[in-house]
Formats: C-alpha cells, sequence, structure tokens
C-alpha cells in the first residue's frame, strides 16, 4: 500500500510521536527538540534523529517522501567523509505518524539521519566564546581539513557551478538592501560601494579563478566551515554538518571552503588564530597560490553571515560584525611587508616565524617543507643522503621557490614571512631586492641562542619526529661553520631576536616589533 505524502501538521504529530516513543524508551532524560526552518532534530539518550521538514523553498525541495530520503542520504555520504564517527545511518520511520517506530516493519511514512550525540560545548563556536580555543585545536582543524581537501576528486570543468562566489555574494548583497531590518548603520550606499569593491576584486581574480577551475581546484567540499560546524570531541577535531541540499554550494575551490573558517575566526575576535588555520592549511597543501583567493571568499562569507544573522531577526550584533568585516576585507590592503627569518638550527625561527605571522597577519613559507615539496616528500619525512635534498643546486631551487611563493602573495597584498636558515648573504640579497622591485617594507629578524640551547632543541625535535627538520648535531656544526655575517649597512633591516628565554617572553618582545612595523 502506498503511503500518502504529508504536510507540515503531519511532519509535527510525527515528531511528536517520536518523541513520545523515545521518551519511553529512554525515561531518564527527556528527548530535547530544536527546530530551524528546514529540519527537525530531536536529541535523546545517545543518539540525534534528524528529519527534513516537508517544505520547498527557492533553494530546496524536501517536499516529497523520496526528496527527503535522498537528501538524508546525501547528508549521511557527504558527512562521513569528515565525522564518520558521528554520522551514523539513515532509517525508516515506520508505522503511522500518531504512533511511529524508528526502523520497524512496514512501509516507511518519513526518514531520517541518525547521529551520535556530542556535548555542544565542545564547538568551535563555544570554545570561543568561552575563551577555551587554542592554538592546537586550529592546528588539528586545519590538518583535518587539508587531508580531507587532498584526498577529494577535481569536479570536472564542464561540471563546475555557474554560480560562483560571487553570484552568492551579489545575491546576498541584494537580500541585505532589500530588508526591511536593515539597520541604519548600513545605509545603502555602503551597500553599493562593498558591492563595487567586492565585484571589482572578483572581475580582477577572475583568470586566476578559472585557472584554478581548469586545474582541479574545484572539488566537493564542505560548504559550510562556520565555527558552529567544527567540533573537538573524544581528542579529536572535526568538520560536520556540510551542505548537503545544493551541490554548487560546496562543488567549490578549496580556498573559499577553508576561507569560511578564516573569516569565522576573525569575527570571533581571534585573527592570529585565523592566520595559525591558514597557514598550517596551506603548509599541508601547499595551496599557497591559492590564497590570493582568501580576501576576497572571505569577505564573500562575511557577507553571507552578516545576512543569515539579518533574516533570523534580532542579532543585530552579529549583523555589524560581521558587516564591518566584510567592508574591510573588501577594500585594498595596507602595503604588505616581507620579512625573512634568519638562523642557525635550533635558533627557534621556525617558532619566531609562526608567532611573526599570527601577529602580523600574514602568510608563512618555510624552507624545510618546500625542499622535501621539491622532492616529493611529505614534510617529516627523513630522506637517506644519497637523495641530493641539500646539495647545492637543490638548495638553489629551494630558496628559488620561496622567492616565486613570496612574490605572488605580496602582489596579492598578503605580508610574508620566510622561514629560512639564510646562511648565505646572496640569498638574503635577492630577497632585498625582491622586496625593493616590489615596493614593499623588508625586515631580517635574526634569531640567536646559546649553542647549549641550541643543541637541545635540535636533540629534543628529532626525538619527537613531528618537526619538518632534519637538522642534527652535526648539521648545527657544519651551519655554524659557513654562516656568513649580515654586512654592516644592514643595520636599518636587522632585528637580532635572542630567544633564550620563555615563549611568553618571546611573544612579548616579538607583538612590540609587529607593533612598530604597523606605526611606521
Amino acid at each position: 500500500m502506498t503511503v500518502p505524502e504529508f504536510r507540515q501538521q503531519d511532519h509535527d504529530q510525527l515528531v511528536a510521536g517520536l518523541v513520545r516513543a523515545l521518551a519511553a524508551a529512554t525515561p531518564d532524560v527527556a528527548p530535547q527538540v530544536v527546530r530551524t526552518h528546514i529540519s527537525t532534530v530531536i536529541l535523546a539518550g545517545p543518539f540525534v534523529y534528524k528529519l527534513k521538514q516537508p517544505v520547498r523553498l527557492p533553494f530546496l525541495d524536501f517536499s516529497t517522501r523520496a526528496q527527503r530520503r535522498f537528501f538524508c542520504e546525501e547528508e549521511l555520504r557527504i558527512n562521513r567523509r569528515t565525522a564518520p564517527q558521528l554520522y551514523l545511518d539513515v532509517l525508516p520511520v515506520t508505522g503511522t505518524v500518531e504512533v511511529p517506530a524508528i526502523d520497524g516493519a512496514g512501509e516507511p511514512v518519513d526518514w531520517l539521519l541518525r547521529m551520535r550525540r556530542f556535548d555542544s560545548k565542545g564547538e568551535f563556536k563555544a570554545l570561543a566564546a568561552a575563551g577555551r580555543l587554542r592554538a592546537d585545536h586550529v592546528d588539528q582543524l586545519a590538518c583535518h581539513l587539508a587531508e580531507f581537501h587532498q584526498r577529494l576528486a577535481p569536479v570536472a570543468p564542464a561540471a563546475a557551478p555557474a554560480r560562483d562566489a560571487w553570484h552568492w555574494a551579489a545575491a546576498s548583497l541584494d537580500a541585505i538592501a532589500g530588508h526591511p531590518a536593515r539597520p541604519a548603520s548600513c545605509p545603502l550606499h555602503e551597500v553599493a560601494a562593498l558591492r563595487a569593491a567586492l565585484g571589482a576584486l572578483f572581475a580582477q581574480q577572475a583568470p586566476l579563478i578559472a585557472q584554478r577551475r581548469a586545474g582541479g581546484f574545484v572539488r566537493e567540499g564542505h560548504g559550510d566551515l562556520h565555527l558552529g560546524n567544527i567540533v573537538a570531541w573524544q581528542g579529536q577535531v572535526m568538520a560536520f554538518d556540510a551542505i548537503e541540499f545544493d551541490a554548487d554550494l560546496r562543488n567549490i575551490d578549496i580556498v573559499n571552503d577553508v576561507a569560511f573558517t578564516f573569516m569565522d575566526l576573525q569575527a570571533a575576535g581571534l585573527p592570529a588564530l585565523a592566520w595559525r588555520f591558514i597557514n598550517t592549511w596551506a603548509e599541508r597543501t601547499g595551496d599557497y597560490e591559492g590564497l590570493v583567493l582568501l580576501r576576497a571568499h572571505a569577505a564573500y562569507r562575511a557577507i553571507v553571515r552578516a545576512m543569515v544573522a539579518l533574516l533570523s531577526g534580532g542579532d543585530t550584533a552579529g549583523f555589524a560584525t560581521y558587516w564591518s568585516l566584510a567592508l574591510c576585507l573588501a577594500q585594498p590592503p595596507a602595503t604588505p611587508r616581507l620579512v625573512l627569518t634568519m638562523g642557525l638550527s635550533g635558533s627557534g625561527k621556525s617558532t619566531v616565524a609562526q608567532i611573526l605571522a599570527d601577529q602580523l597577519g600574514a602568510v608563512r613559507v618555510r624552507s624545510d617543507t618546500e625542499r622535501k615539496r621539491l622532492h616529493g616528500l611529505q614534510p617529516t619525512d627523513r630522506p637517506a643522503p644519497e637523495a641530493g635534498l641539500y646539495a647545492r643546486d637543490a638548495t638553489l631551487r629551494t630558496y628559488a621557490r620561496l622567492a616565486a611563493l613570496a612574490e605572488t602573495l605580496l602582489a596579492a597584498g598578503l605580508p610574508v614571512i620566510v622561514d629560512a636558515a639564510f646562511l648565505r648573504q646572496d640569498e638574503r640579497e635577492a630577497m632585498r631586492q625582491l622586496a625593493g622591485r616590489l615596493g614593499v617594507p623588508f625586515s631580517l629578524v635574526q634569531c640567536v641562542a646559546s649553542g647549549s640551547t641550541m643543541l637541545a632543541r635540535i636533540t629534543a625535535r628529532a626525538q619527537a619526529g613531528a618537526d619538518p627538520s632534519d637538522a642534527n648535531a652535526e648539521v648545527l656544526a657544519l651551519q655554524q661553520r659557513v654562516q656568513e655575517p649580515v654586512p654592516g649597512d644592514w643595520a636599518p633591516w636587522v632585528h637580532v631576536i635572542v630567544n633564550d628565554g620563555s615563549l611568553g617572553e618571546l611573544e612579548g618582545t616579538l607583538g612590540a616589533l609587529v607593533a612598530g612595523w604597523r606605526a611606521a
């Protein structure tokens, strides 16, 4: 017998029946119901049961049982890629709307997605609000998403969505402009100015966007990587709740995907973590060239979140935060700076580079990682001596790669920290000339530490095995013999950092240095 379709009131009855049934099965804890405009979620015991509401909207169609089953299965498929521990199965709801059963006998009256329940206090949004979101959280997330993006198959250029990020940004701006509750602090002329600025930026980047589409950087990603869709659970960080209802919103450039998280960390008042996240992701994927698109796509994501805050009603603070961030991101950036970190192995130059990148809001490119990437190796692979990674020609290729990346990123208005030993003056001079040619400020941060400190750091690093550096005591001794001094006439560009103290002291010293650069 064919079960008839039902309307919203039938859905409401079905939810009430499921709540009664689940309450009887778990009498110690009453089920909770959470509704959105497209879904109903029942939290009961160790599980979450998610049903699609029988609605047809301009951007989705859940109006038939077949459609609701399809999108439950799509939601399961796409989210098991990043959170298989949370997404369990799709089950039929049988019986009647008044007395339903989950996965019982008979014809389904509807379908639901079953998930494992987790503590919402572990969501990144909650952690950020509580001041408990840490650097290791964003490092784990960046590695999680880098691995996810790298294993995705490219979307064929002919199958790539016609509606791109600029389409959705423009549509969101139109919605904001036409909304009766648009605040007076967001006048129409400001909306028009933002539209013009962001439209010009996307037009300028159109050739690169097309090149990346042809090059396989458009993939079936997540599509909705704001902080509320990322959770730290049982020692792991994972993304969940990817967009299932419109493939165009997840078949996107991978930089567009991570731009959402980058933007939302900034909106949460955590710019240092935002830059740490994007640097870790870029170092893992190698997609530094894609960061040229970061600012435009982060602005688009801020506009969407501002629109959501406006449409949801009452979230004036949220709208103001996202709107002001969108305005900032769409404007031409200040003149970027090229910074080199120089020093012997164990002098702490990579730690210095990381802190500078976080505090300055810069992209860090690291010689240890790029050297191995040029040889097809992973960052923590340990090459045999005969591999030739540290021969002179390999070093020349590595520094040429660092210079090329720096030029691309600086030309896009992104500050750059180049993390390398820079033992030879010709290596430093080539970078100084690059800065001069591009008309950007140049700085050399020289890291020094005692011999015993450097040796202890190298030993500890080798034992941990998690760092890209292959340096050992013999390498340090060689570096000490061959290092060329910095010429005296470089004094205006050089900042010597004695890196023998605590991390807190180092952060304070570098914070003062960055403040000085900004004030200059």
